[in-house]
């Protein structure tokens, strides 16, 4: 049992030390080329300020509150979601290039590649995040909630953005073909915008509504908004009385689904 455990111990710290290595690989790669991250920050506060002060004085928040409060967390749900095309790209490059097969010719685990990536794009996703949030503090967002919740409503938003990037990882793994990132892109537009992220569910028509109120991205938000200590714009209904769950499990399911899934294709690739 002794030598068992010695076994599994040396197994796990290798696999960490590999990890680590891709880690700062992967981070070297963001340090040479800023742009992606760049484009993203300016593009979530793009739409911040289009929705904000361009339609937010038209936007009617169901229960009371201001626009921006509302509006804020789910520009910050909306980055951890966009983010899965830039993940995909860099995934389906280092494919393309063969830098991926170069790997899983090496004697280390199948784990350590894509784990790599994630942590990598994870660190990335937590530095866009403060930014937006600093940001959003300078147009006028204030936090109302507790400094504990706070740091809860971004551990949710940083959970769903790693269920992201585990799909980003997959689907960079599985789909090669030209322009399988722009379809991406485009299908990831409408489950952006059906959802609560900038309007309340409750003002569209009743099915859309039931739609974007089941959007895994709408639980996000929500219990952000609700732990920020900012208006949900949600009166009734499951995403009203259990946002912080729903915001833990949808996560949670996407994680159980694609992390297997990235695995296997990691190993078939070829």
């Amino acid at each position: 049992m002794t030598d068992l455990t010695q076994g599994v111990t040396a197994t796990l710290r290798q696999t960490a030390t590999q990890t680590w290595v891709i880690t700062l690989r992967d981070l070297k790669h963001w340090q040479r080329e800023p742009w992606g991250p760049i484009f993203g920050i300016a593009f979530a506060i793009m739409m911040l300020l289009i929705f904000g002060y361009l339609f937010g004085g038209a936007i009617e928040m169901p229960g009371g509150g201001t626009y921006l409060p509302y509006l804020l967390p789910g520009v910050l749900a909306l980055t951890m979601m966009f983010g899965i095309d830039g993940t995909m790209a860099v995934v389906t490059e280092d494919t393309k290039r063969g830098v991926t097969n170069r790997f899983r010719s090496l004697p280390m685990s199948s784990v350590a590649v894509p784990l790599g990536r994630a942590i990598a794009d994870l660190g990335n996703s937590t530095v866009q995040l403060g930014v937006l949030m600093v940001g959003g503090l300078l147009i006028g967002w204030r936090i109302e909630g507790s400094f504990l919740a706070a740091l809860a409503a971004v551990g949710l938003l940083l959970w769903l953005r790693l269920a992201m990037l585990w799909l980003g990882i997959f689907l960079g793994m599985t789909l090669r073909m030209e322009g399988a990132l722009t379809m991406v892109q485009v299908l990831v537009w409408p489950l952006g915008f059906c959802s609560s992220l900038f309007v309340s569910p409750e003002t569209m028509p009743g099915w859309l509504g039931f739609l974007a109120a089941w959007n895994p991205v709408s639980a996000t938000a929500t219990a952000a908004r609700e732990l920020f200590g900012n208006p949900t714009g949600i009166t009734s209904g499951l995403l009203a009385d259990h946002s912080v769950l729903l915001a833990l499990g949808w996560p949670a399911v996407l994680l159980a689904i694609f992390v297997p899934l990235s695995m296997r294709a990691f190993r078939r690739l070829g």
